[in-house]
C-alpha cells in the first residue's frame, strides 16, 4: 500500500521507535482482559477492578515511545495522575452507593432506588455524579478530557489506536450498564447534568480540532467530539438507544484503528510525519494511500455510504424520539458535526491538492497493520452500504437490559 524506499518497512520503523511486539503485546493483553471484566461486571466493586487492570497497561504502554522519549513520558505522567483522580472519584461514588443501598451489586441498587428503601438518601445523587466522572473520564468527554490530547500524541501510534478505539468501547460498556441497570431510575436527578457534559463534550471536540496542526492531536479532538455523539444515544434511555450505541461504538473503533494504523506508515527521515504540513500532496505521492485515509475521514464526518453516518442516525434517531432535551442534544450534536466535517475535508484538500513535502513517504505496512487497515476499511464500508446485519447484531446487546 503506497511505495517504499527497500528495506522500510513499518514493522522495522516502529521497532526501532520504541514500541516492539515483545513489550507492547503482553501488556495490551492485560489491558484486554480488564476491557473484558470492564463491560460485563454487574457489581460495583468488580467494575473497579476492571477499571484498574485496563487503566494500568496503558499508563505503561503511553510511555513506551523512545524516539520522542520526553514527550512520551510526559504523556504517561499526565494520563497516570489524571486517571488516579477519575479512579478515586469512581471508588468514593461506589462507596457512597454501596452506603445508600446497603450493596454494591447494581441490580441491588436498582432495586434500592425503586422501592425508595435506601438506608440514605442524600447518597444516592452524591454517588451516582461520582461514578459518572469516573468513568466519563475514561471516555475522555469535557470537562475530563485533558489528557486526551497529550496522551494520544506522546504514546506511540499504535498504542493511540488501542486507546481511541478499545477504551472508548470498553467504558461506554460500563456507563451503559451502570446506567441503565443501577442508576437508571433516578435518571431524572442527573440526567440533565449528563447532557450538559455531552454539549460541552460536542462543542469543545469540534472546535479544538479546528485549530489543531498535528494530525494525531486532531484525531484526538475528534475522540472527544465522538464521545459527545455516543452520549446523546446513551441519554435517550432505550433499548434501540443501546442497540445505536453499540452501533456507533463498533463503527467508530474499525476506523479508528484503520485511521492510526496509516499515520504510522507516513513518515519524514524516520520520524512520524504528524504535522498537517507534512501531509500536503501525499495523494499524489502515495494515492492508494491517501485515498485510504480520506475515506475514514468522510466517516469520521459521517458523510452517506460510510459507517459514519449510519452510525450518527442509530445514535440520533433514538433522541430525537425521547423529548426536548434529546432533540437538544440532536441539533447540537448536527452542527458539531458540520464543524468536524470541515476539518476532515481540510486535510482531504490538502493531501491532494497541495505540493508533496520533499522526503515525506508512506512505509510498506507490516502484515498487522495491513489487517488493521483492510478490516476497518470493509467494516466502514459495508456498515454504511448494507448495514442491516450490523444493526441487529447491535440491537442483540441490548439484552443486558433485560
Amino acid at each position: 500500500m503506497g511505495a517504499s524506499t527497500p528495506g522500510s518497512t513499518q514493522e522495522a520503523v516502529a521497532t526501532r521507535a520504541g514500541y516492539a511486539t515483545s513489550e507492547v503485546f503482553p501488556l495490551t493483553l492485560f489491558a484486554v482482559f480488564g476491557m473484558l471484566i470492564f463491560v460485563s461486571a454487574n457489581d460495583l466493586i468488580t467494575l473497579f477492578v476492571g477499571l484498574e487492570v485496563l487503566s494500568l497497561p496503558l499508563y505503561v504502554m503511553t510511555g513506551l515511545a523512545r524516539r520522542r522519549r520526553l514527550l512520551s513520558q510526559e504523556a504517561a505522567l499526565k494520563y497516570f495522575l489524571l486517571g488516579a483522580f477519575s479512579s478515586a472519584f469512581f471508588l468514593f461514588g461506589a462507596a457512597l452507593l454501596f452506603g445508600y443501598a446497603g450493596s454494591s451489586d447494581l441490580k441491588a441498587i436498582a432495586e434500592a432506588i425503586t422501592t425508595g428503601n435506601g438506608d440514605l438518601d442524600g447518597l444516592l445523587l452524591p454517588g451516582v455524579v461520582l461514578t459518572l466522572v469516573g468513568l466519563l473520564f475514561k471516555v475522555g468527554a469535557v470537562p475530563f478530557h485533558q489528557w486526551t490530547p497529550d496522551a494520544y500524541q506522546g504514546a506511540p501510534t499504535p498504542v493511540t489506536g488501542f486507546m481511541a478505539a478499545c477504551t472508548k468501547l470498553a467504558a461506554f460498556g460500563a456507563i451503559l450498564r451502570l446506567t441503565y441497570v443501577g442508576v437508571g431510575a433516578n435518571r431524572w436527578d442527573w440526567q440533565i447534568g449528563v447532557a450538559v457534559i455531552a454539549i460541552l463534550t460536542m462543542v469543545v471536540g469540534a472546535v479544538l480540532s479546528v485549530t489543531q496542526t498535528d494530525v494525531k492531536r486532531l484525531l484526538a479532538y475528534s475522540s472527544v467530539a465522538h464521545a459527545g455523539f455516543i452520549l446523546v444515544g446513551v441519554l435517550a434511555f432505550s433499548r434501540a438507544a443501546v442497540g445505536g450505541v453499540m452501533f456507533y461504538l463498533l463503527a467508530y473503533g474499525a476506523t479508528t484503528i484503520a485511521a492510526f494504523a496509516i499515520v504510522t506508515m507516513v513518515r519524514q527521515d524516520g520520524s512520524e510525519a504528524s504535522h498537517l504540513s507534512q501531509w500536503a500532496g501525499l495523494g499524489r505521492r502515495h494515492p492508494v494511500v491517501a485515498g485510504v485515509f480520506a475515506f475514514l475521514l468522510l466517516a469520521f464526518a459521517g458523510i452517506p455510504l460510510t459507517s459514519g453516518f449510519t452510525a450518527k442516525f442509530a445514535a440520533f434517531a433514538p433522541a430525537l424520539d425521547s423529548g426536548t432535551t434529546g432533540v437538544v442534544l440532536v441539533v447540537v450534536g448536527v452542527l458539531a458535526s458540520a464543524v468536524t466535517a470541515f476539518v476532515y475535508f481540510r486535510l482531504i484538500v490538502l493531501m491532494y491538492f497541495s505540493d508533496p513535502v520533499d522526503g515525506v513517504v508512506a512505509l510498506q505496512p507490516s502484515v498487522p497493520s495491513t489487517i488493521a487497515i483492510s478490516l476497518g476499511v470493509i467494516v466502514t464500508l459495508v456498515a454504511g452500504v448494507a448495514p442491516a446485519a450490523i444493526l441487529q447484531l447491535a440491537g442483540n446487546a441490548s439484552q443486558f437490559l433485560q
